[in-house]
């Protein structure tokens, strides 16, 4: 069976349990938390140099970093349903709406830049909070349009887009971002989360998630 290790609220790791709902595919949870340091210790180093989340130990003991490598590998050995359109050119315009927030914002945005933002450069919480406004703001006023007036990211079933959508969207909301200029992530968003899938891949339905 394979293993997830990751966090409730790591975006990246909230991309692949998407993914992995999605399909269908069987899994474990192994729970490494962010605020504790733990991506840090020997035992995950060993797993994951880079000590980032999430990490997908395969069955034989193989691990994947990167989300996006993940997301490939599991669209590749679990090919039904498909995460991305069967035209090319709308795949390439699916792939782009996801580099769009999986490189240009969300890592702006991750825990370990906030914080190295408060802590070695000394930024207050005002400033921090007015860095990830702007970046967050920046990409969604140019994918909204991007997004037509489907169900879902890239058409009538989730993919994807969606995979990365819902995290970046979900972050947004707990830093009080404001999302009225965004009538298309709004749709979408909300019709994720009347999804399976989805809602089973929200960070509060994970086992190392606080309780209520």
């Amino acid at each position: 069976m394979l293993t997830l290790h990751g966090y409730f609220r790591s975006s990246a790791a909230y991309r692949v349990r998407i993914a992995l709902q999605l399909k269908g595919i069987a899994y474990q949870s192994a729970a490494v938390n962010l605020l504790a340091g733990e991506q840090r210790s020997a035992a995950y180093l060993a797993r994951n140099p880079q000590g980032l989340l999430p990490a997908l130990e395969l069955a034989d003991g193989e691990i994947i970093s990167q989300s996006p490598a993940i997301l490939e590998y599991l669209d590749e050995q679990w090919p039904t349903p498909p995460l991305l359109p069967s035209q090319p050119l709308a795949r390439a315009r699916a792939r782009a709406l996801a580099a769009a927030i999986g490189c240009d914002t969300h890592p702006l945005n991750n825990l370990r830049v906030l914080n190295y933002l408060t802590g070695q450069l000394g930024v207050d919480q005002a400033a921090k909070t007015s860095w990830y406004h702007h970046w967050i703001a920046t990409t969604f006023a140019a994918i909204d349009g991007q997004l037509g007036s489907a169900e879902f990211a890239a058409g009538d079933q989730p993919g994807l887009v969606d995979c990365y959508l819902v995290p970046q969207v979900y972050n947004a909301l707990r830093f009080d971002q404001p999302m009225g200029a965004y009538p298309n992530i709004n749709r979408i968003y909300a019709n994720c989360g009347q999804h399976p899938a989805f809602i089973a891949a929200a960070p509060e339905q994970q086992p190392d998630a606080p309780a209520a």
